[in-house]
């Protein structure tokens, strides 16, 4: 199931400086599953992302409402750790639920906003809104 936000704003408040949650972002990412190689090509990239990112969706008609499940990649640890908290957010969720989260608050919500520089943050918008339009095709 999914993770919210408020999920991991608890997670994040555990730790008592951003050189803590830092290293928590880097970990988040390195459990991420591995993405295949086959699956890294031009039509998956991320475009408006410094590093290299790499998203694939799939679609589960099997359980009613339908959901999407995102796998990621990126070759920058802390992109991956961004991935990683995307994927808690969006990933099994239904594309109605997808298109309404805002993904805006959430970084606020985690306080990613002001501590990331701004190129991470405008692949960070990019990613979300690979995400978001995947859902948009779905609905």
């Amino acid at each position: 199931m999914a993770r919210t936000i408020d999920d991991l704003v608890e997670d994040f408040e555990l730790f008592e400086d951003w050189e803590e949650r830092y290293r928590y972002i880097v970990d988040l990412g390195k459990k991420l599953p591995d993405m295949p190689e086959a699956d890294k090509t031009e039509d998956t990239k991320v475009r408006g992302c410094m590093s290299q990112v790499w998203m694939t969706c799939q679609e589960d008609t099997s359980v009613s409402p339908a959901v999407l499940t995102f796998r990621a990649d990126s070759d920058a640890f802390i992109v991956k750790g961004l991935i990683a908290i995307l994927m808690e957010l969006y990933s099994g969720r239904p594309p109605a639920e997808i298109v309404a989260l805002d993904a805006t608050e959430a970084l606020r919500r985690l306080g990613l906003e002001s501590h990331l520089s701004p190129n991470r943050r405008n692949g960070f918008v990019a990613m979300v809104g690979r995400i978001k339009s995947e859902a948009e095709t779905r609905l």
